[in-house]
Formats: C-alpha cells, sequence, structure tokens
C-alpha cells in the first residue's frame, strides 16, 4: 500500500492509477477513498490519472489524537500533492470532501497545481446555524451525532446509510444492503477520535472566504433531495460566492448520489473536465 508521511508524522493512504490529467478525490464523512469506487474506475477507462486519499483519522491512514480540523486536512492534501508532483489537477470532493477541496484550492491551488474544481453534495459556505447563517442546521443536531457515536459507533454507522444518507427512508426506495454494509465497513475503519473531532470540522467551519479565494472553473452539484447536507444553506449559498461556478441541481436525488446515481454524476463530471 502506498503512504505519504506528512510534517506531523502522520500516514497518509492513498491510490494513484492510470495516467493522464489527475483528477483527486476527496471523499467524505466517515468514509474512505473506497467510497469513490464507480468514478475510479470511470474515469480509468477514460484516460485519466486517478488519485484518492483517506483522511487523517479515516481508512487506512493513521488515527490520529490531533490534526482533525480543516487546516490540517487541506495541508496533508498539499503534502500529497507535492509528493506526486501534480499539476493540473481536478479536485473532487463530496460532502466533507467538498471543504476540504475548498480549503486546499483557496490556500495551495495557485502556481498551475489546480485546473478546475468541484463540490458534490458538499459543506460549504458552513452548515451550523448562527446570527451570520440564520438558514443552517442547529448546533443539537451535530451534538446528536457526537453523542450516538460515543455511545454505539457501529450501530450509529448502520443507522445513517440505512436512512438519510442514500435516501432509502423514502417511501419506495430500493434499499440496496451491499452499500449500506460498504458504509458501514469504511466507517468502522477509522478511529473513533478523529471521527469524533471531524463533526466539528464539517459542521462549524465557515469556508465562505475560501469560496471567494478560488479562481479555476468551479463545478457545484447537489441533489435536491439531500437530506445530509440540505442545497438550500450549501449549494446555493456556495454558486453566489464563486467566481467562476457552475451549478447543477438533480431533482429527487441524494447525498448519496455518487454511488446510488454514478451513471449520471460520472457523466456531468465528464463533461465539465473536458469542457
Amino acid at each position: 500500500m502506498s503512504f505519504v508521511r506528512t510534517a506531523d508524522g502522520t500516514e497518509i493512504f492513498y491510490k494513484d492509477w492510470g495516467s493522464g490529467q489527475p483528477i483527486v478525490f476527496h471523499h467524505g464523512w466517515p468514509l474512505s477513498s473506497d467510497d469513490w469506487d464507480a468514478q475510479l474506475m470511470f474515469f480509468l477507462s477514460k484516460g485519466f490519472r486517478v488519485i484518492a486519499h483517506d483522511r487523517r483519522g479515516h481508512g487506512r491512514s493513521s488515527q490520529t489524537f490531533s490534526g482533525n480540523e480543516m487546516d490540517t486536512y487541506a495541508a496533508d492534501v498539499a503534502a500529497l500533492a507535492e509528493h506526486l508532483k501534480l499539476k493540473d489537477a481536478v479536485h473532487i470532493g463530496h460532502s466533507t470532501g467538498g471543504g476540504e477541496v475548498a480549503r486546499y484550492v483557496a490556500q495551495y491551488g495557485g502556481g498551475g497545481r489546480v485546473a478546475k474544481a468541484v463540490l458534490i453534495g458538499a459543506v460549504p459556505p458552513v452548515m451550523v446555524k448562527s446570527e451570520k447563517n440564520p438558514g443552517g442546521l442547529p448546533i443539537e443536531v451535530f451534538d446528536g451525532f457526537r453523542a450516538a457515536l460515543v455511545a454505539n459507533r457501529a450501530q450509529f454507522y448502520r443507522d445513517v446509510p440505512s436512512g438519510p444518507f442514500y435516501g432509502f427512508n423514502r417511501p419506495g426506495a430500493k434499499v440496496l444492503p451491499g452499500v449500506i454494509d460498504n458504509w458501514w465497513r469504511q466507517g468502522m475503519m477509522g478511529g473513533i477520535k478523529p471521527h469524533y473531532d471531524c463533526i466539528k470540522a464539517f459542521s462549524e467551519t465557515d469556508f465562505t472566504e475560501d469560496l471567494k479565494k478560488i479562481d479555476v472553473p468551479t463545478l457545484v452539484m447537489h441533489g435536491d433531495d439531500d437530506q445530509i447536507v440540505p442545497i438550500a444553506d450549501s449549494a446555493l449559498l456556495a454558486i453566489k460566492l464563486l467566481k467562476r461556478g457552475t451549478l447543477k441541481v438533480h431533482k429527487g436525488l441524494g447525498h448519496g448520489l455518487c454511488t446510488i446515481n454514478a451513471d449520471v454524476v460520472n457523466a456531468d463530471l465528464l463533461a465539465f473536465i473536458q469542457g
């Protein structure tokens, strides 16, 4: 397996397959690079170099006690990009990974390193409700996540994919047990402490200034039935802050669209990258 060691000694696991223009995939909480299987295989078949890493504390990377916040996540990506000598890369992030993309591109995206960015079902600008963000989710929602995580992480990681993540709680939804099992498998590979810390990172980090700084073409893709990251307080606000943003809303699709609706997502991504 391939790892890059960061400045604080953390081992970041990554996959680096193929050749051509690099596409870097940033996964959501509490998952791993395996969540991008459908995209990795698709873009390999189209002649791209595909790269996906496990965020610190997630998957096969070090289960870190500290550094489980967005500045360090972005610095870890910068270390990976430097290690692989990436240029003209497309960075694609889902959910928490979308926040990671925003912070990375804003802070490290110059010098020809980044060609384009994509935010899918992503958390920016900021999720938690405040005076500045009255439409956000109350802090009690995220406190509930933390309590459930500590009380019984294994059960919590069954409940999330069985219900709102993929929209399997919607009337008439076709439930896919293998997808639920794979979500659980990925989640349980990571560490409870970094996963706990990451809830604060994805819910309370304000990416407003990051979005304003991004000067590469950026696709914002979201399902309007996203029960995890509601579209009204994420994509519809983020697009207003981007200099070169394009918004793509998919009617009826939920948060787990990269897996459940991979054919739709992959086609949109390919069109954007080649456009």
